[in-house]
Protein backbone atom coordinates (compact mmCIF):
# COMPACT_ATOMS: atom_id res chain seq x y z
CA UNK A 1 0.00 0.00 0.00
CA UNK A 2 1.43 3.35 -1.03
CA UNK A 3 1.63 6.03 1.62
CA UNK A 4 -0.40 9.12 0.89
CA UNK A 5 1.14 12.53 1.16
CA UNK A 6 0.59 16.05 -0.07
CA UNK A 7 2.80 19.01 -0.83
CA UNK A 8 1.57 22.22 0.75
CA UNK A 9 2.73 25.82 0.84
CA UNK A 10 3.07 27.48 4.25
CA UNK A 11 4.84 30.81 4.63
CA UNK A 12 6.05 30.78 1.01
CA UNK A 13 7.86 27.46 1.60
CA UNK A 14 6.85 24.02 0.39
CA UNK A 15 6.46 21.08 2.77
CA UNK A 16 5.80 17.40 2.05
CA UNK A 17 3.31 16.26 4.70
CA UNK A 18 1.47 13.14 5.80
CA UNK A 19 -1.68 12.78 7.85
CA UNK A 20 -1.04 13.37 11.57
CA UNK A 21 2.41 14.89 11.04
CA UNK A 22 3.67 17.83 13.11
CA UNK A 23 5.70 20.62 11.46
CA UNK A 24 7.72 23.51 12.83
CA UNK A 25 7.28 26.38 10.36
CA UNK A 26 7.78 30.14 10.25
CA UNK A 27 5.29 31.97 12.48
CA UNK A 28 1.74 31.79 11.13
CA UNK A 29 -1.10 34.12 11.95
CA UNK A 30 -3.72 32.74 14.25
CA UNK A 31 -3.94 31.77 17.86
CA UNK A 32 -3.08 28.40 19.38
CA UNK A 33 -5.83 25.91 18.64
CA UNK A 34 -7.03 27.68 15.49
CA UNK A 35 -7.27 25.77 12.21
CA UNK A 36 -6.67 26.84 8.64
CA UNK A 37 -6.29 25.33 5.18
CA UNK A 38 -2.87 25.81 3.53
CA UNK A 39 -2.44 25.88 -0.25
CA UNK A 40 -2.25 22.30 -1.60
CA UNK A 41 0.23 22.14 -4.48
CA UNK A 42 0.20 18.37 -4.97
CA UNK A 43 -2.15 15.70 -3.67
CA UNK A 44 -5.81 14.98 -3.54
CA UNK A 45 -8.30 16.04 -0.92
CA UNK A 46 -8.35 18.76 1.67
CA UNK A 47 -5.48 19.47 4.06
CA UNK A 48 -6.17 21.13 7.39
CA UNK A 49 -3.51 22.59 9.68
CA UNK A 50 -4.03 23.22 13.41
CA UNK A 51 -1.74 25.60 15.29
CA UNK A 52 -0.46 23.72 18.35
CA UNK A 53 1.95 26.31 19.76
CA UNK A 54 3.91 29.44 18.96
CA UNK A 55 7.59 29.02 19.78
CA UNK A 56 10.99 30.52 19.11
CA UNK A 57 13.78 28.77 17.26
CA UNK A 58 17.30 28.16 18.54
CA UNK A 59 19.62 31.11 19.17
CA UNK A 60 21.86 31.88 16.20
CA UNK A 61 25.03 33.79 17.11
CA UNK A 62 26.47 36.25 14.61
CA UNK A 63 29.98 37.62 15.05
CA UNK A 64 31.88 40.35 13.20
CA UNK A 65 35.63 40.68 13.51
CA UNK A 66 38.28 42.81 11.80
CA UNK A 67 41.84 41.84 12.41
CA UNK A 68 44.40 44.11 14.06
CA UNK A 69 41.88 46.83 14.91
CA UNK A 70 40.21 45.50 18.07
CA UNK A 71 36.84 45.57 16.31
CA UNK A 72 34.51 42.81 17.54
CA UNK A 73 30.72 42.77 17.49
CA UNK A 74 28.33 40.01 18.47
CA UNK A 75 24.66 39.76 17.72
CA UNK A 76 22.04 37.04 18.06
CA UNK A 77 18.76 36.04 16.50
CA UNK A 78 15.88 33.68 17.34
CA UNK A 79 13.29 32.97 14.66
CA UNK A 80 9.60 33.11 15.51
CA UNK A 81 8.14 29.68 14.70
CA UNK A 82 4.85 27.85 15.00
CA UNK A 83 4.22 24.15 15.62
CA UNK A 84 1.47 22.93 13.28
CA UNK A 85 -0.45 19.60 13.23
CA UNK A 86 -1.48 18.37 9.77
CA UNK A 87 -4.73 16.49 9.11
CA UNK A 88 -6.14 15.24 5.84
CA UNK A 89 -9.85 15.67 5.26
CA UNK A 90 -12.09 17.66 7.60
CA UNK A 91 -10.67 19.52 10.59
CA UNK A 92 -10.52 17.54 13.80
CA UNK A 93 -12.31 19.60 16.44
CA UNK A 94 -11.61 17.41 19.46
CA UNK A 95 -8.34 16.23 20.91
CA UNK A 96 -7.41 12.63 20.09
CA UNK A 97 -8.63 10.13 22.67
CA UNK A 98 -5.98 8.74 25.01
CA UNK A 99 -5.35 5.04 24.69
CA UNK A 100 -6.28 3.33 27.94
CA UNK A 101 -3.60 0.95 29.23
CA UNK A 102 -4.38 -2.69 29.86
CA UNK A 103 -5.72 -3.10 33.39
CA UNK A 104 -4.79 -5.32 36.28
CA UNK A 105 -6.84 -8.48 36.34
CA UNK A 106 -6.12 -10.73 33.40
CA UNK A 107 -8.26 -13.63 32.24
CA UNK A 108 -5.30 -15.99 31.79
CA UNK A 109 -4.50 -15.82 35.53
CA UNK A 110 -1.26 -13.89 35.05
CA UNK A 111 -0.12 -11.21 37.44
CA UNK A 112 -0.60 -7.49 36.83
CA UNK A 113 2.07 -4.79 37.01
CA UNK A 114 2.33 -3.02 40.38
CA UNK A 115 -0.19 -0.33 41.27
CA UNK A 116 0.58 2.99 39.56
CA UNK A 117 3.16 1.48 37.17
CA UNK A 118 1.83 3.42 34.17
CA UNK A 119 2.77 6.78 35.76
CA UNK A 120 6.26 5.71 36.95
CA UNK A 121 9.40 7.17 35.41
CA UNK A 122 12.28 4.98 34.27
CA UNK A 123 14.34 5.90 37.36
CA UNK A 124 11.45 4.98 39.65
CA UNK A 125 11.00 1.65 37.84
CA UNK A 126 14.72 0.89 38.19
CA UNK A 127 14.62 1.56 41.94
CA UNK A 128 11.36 -0.26 42.67
CA UNK A 129 11.89 -3.34 40.47
CA UNK A 130 14.18 -4.94 43.08
CA UNK A 131 11.32 -5.18 45.58
CA UNK A 132 8.73 -6.63 43.14
CA UNK A 133 7.91 -10.31 42.77
CA UNK A 134 9.10 -12.04 39.57
CA UNK A 135 5.49 -12.22 38.35
CA UNK A 136 5.07 -8.46 38.78
CA UNK A 137 8.34 -7.78 36.94
CA UNK A 138 7.24 -10.05 34.06
CA UNK A 139 3.82 -8.36 33.95
CA UNK A 140 5.47 -4.91 33.92
CA UNK A 141 7.79 -6.05 31.12
CA UNK A 142 4.82 -7.36 29.11
CA UNK A 143 2.98 -4.07 29.66
CA UNK A 144 6.03 -2.05 28.61
CA UNK A 145 6.52 -4.06 25.41
CA UNK A 146 2.82 -3.86 24.51
CA UNK A 147 2.20 -0.17 25.28
CA UNK A 148 5.03 2.24 26.01
CA UNK A 149 8.20 0.42 24.79
CA UNK A 150 10.58 2.68 26.74
CA UNK A 151 14.08 1.29 26.19
CA UNK A 152 15.36 2.24 29.65
CA UNK A 153 12.39 0.66 31.42
CA UNK A 154 12.67 -2.55 29.39
CA UNK A 155 16.40 -2.77 30.19
CA UNK A 156 15.79 -2.17 33.92
CA UNK A 157 13.07 -4.83 34.06
CA UNK A 158 15.18 -7.39 32.17
CA UNK A 159 18.09 -6.72 34.56
CA UNK A 160 15.75 -7.25 37.55
CA UNK A 161 14.65 -10.58 36.08
CA UNK A 162 18.26 -11.74 35.63
CA UNK A 163 19.07 -10.91 39.26
CA UNK A 164 16.25 -13.12 40.57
Amino acid sequence: MAETYAIIRLGNKQHRVRDGETLVVDRVRGEEGSTFEPDVLFGEGKVTATVIAHERGPKIRIGKYRRRTGYKRHNGHRSATSRVQIAFGAAKRSAPAKKEPARASRADGGSAPPQGYEEMTIAQIKDAAASWSPEQVEAALAYEQANAARKGAVAALEAALKEE
